[in-house]
């Protein structure tokens, strides 16, 4: 059910382009929106891992160095049958991770300083096993992809200013109005709402690897707790990378949740201890 309605989201992001697209520049639009899309998300297959860790400021990190995280990294992903990730550490206090790349085999995983500090090593495996799963199901891919797909959207925006015509060309007033305003919120909420969606099957999947669910509900309310306290200065755009927002909660706010890049995190743990009789 997770997959299948991650491929419905991502195909409406894909829907959405080519609309905006259309209403820029009629079919030839439409087309060129797809192309725009195709050739975009190539770019996010082959460099969204490099991208995320500069942005990070990421840095490799040996076994001879960390040999405790290289230990968790090679234990959680032998567990979950993947190849073991290369890993990152980004020098910051707050306790967060997140894992990047293409799938198993191209996939760095990458953890803070104050997660190797604050948390103990069953909670850290069930933060790395976290991110594991996500790797073996290839969520950050999708992430990647949607994210480019969405920026690419706002893209559009400027195309549709600077292009000259009229409304021979296939464009009209109603149709700049959703290049300009509907398009870029909806794709909005389609990116967070995949992303929403993986990180339950993340939850899951790190409770599967571990067998200790309440080890991982542990980690992410300590985690939520520093952030809310002290967010990280990142780019809010990468916030749905980390396991929990680093910038301490969504700017936007709704009864619903719809423009939260997380599930509530009380949620998250209600449902790994849900999961906790089961597995023990």
């Amino acid at each position: 059910m997770n997959s299948m309605k991650t491929t419905v989201l991502m195909a409406a992001l894909f829907g959405l382009f080519m609309v905006a697209g259309q209403a820029i520049g009629g079919t030839n639009g439409m087309v060129m929106g797809f192309l725009f899309a195709l050739i975009t998300n190539m770019g996010a297959y082959w460099f969204s891992d490099k991208i995320a860790l500069m942005s990070s400021g990421a840095q490799a990190v040996s076994e001879m160095e960390n040999p405790r995280l290289h230990a968790i990294v090679a234990h959680c992903a032998q567990r979950a049958g993947i190849p073991k990730p290369s890993v990152h550490l980004i020098p910051v206090a707050q306790p967060n991770a997140f894992a990047t790349g293409r799938g198993p085999g191209h996939a760095p995983v990458a953890v803070t300083a104050g997660l190797m500090e604050m948390l103990n090593d069953a909670e850290i495996e069930g933060v790395i096993a976290h991110e594991i799963a996500h790797v073996k199901n290839r969520d950050i891919l999708i992430s990647s992809i949607a994210a480019t797909v969405a920026g690419a959207i706002s893209m559009l925006q400027y195309l549709a200013f600077f292009s000259r015509g009229d409304d021979r060309d296939g464009r009209s007033p109603l149709g700049l109005l959703l290049v300009f305003i509907v398009a870029p919120i909806a794709a909005m909420l389609i990116q967070l709402a995949i992303s929403r969606s993986r990180e339950f099957g993340a939850d899951e999947g790190a409770a599967r690897i571990t067998g200790q669910p309440l080890a991982l509900a542990s980690a992410l309310q300590k985690i939520e707790h520093v952030a809310q306290r002290a967010p990280m200065d990142v780019n809010p755009a990468s916030s749905q990378m980390y396991i929990i927002n680093p910038l301490g909660g969504d700017v936007l706010r709704s009864l619903s949740g719809l423009f939260r890049t997380h599930p509530h995190t009380a949620e998250r743990i209600a449902r790994l201890q849900a999961m906790a009789s089961g597995i023990r």
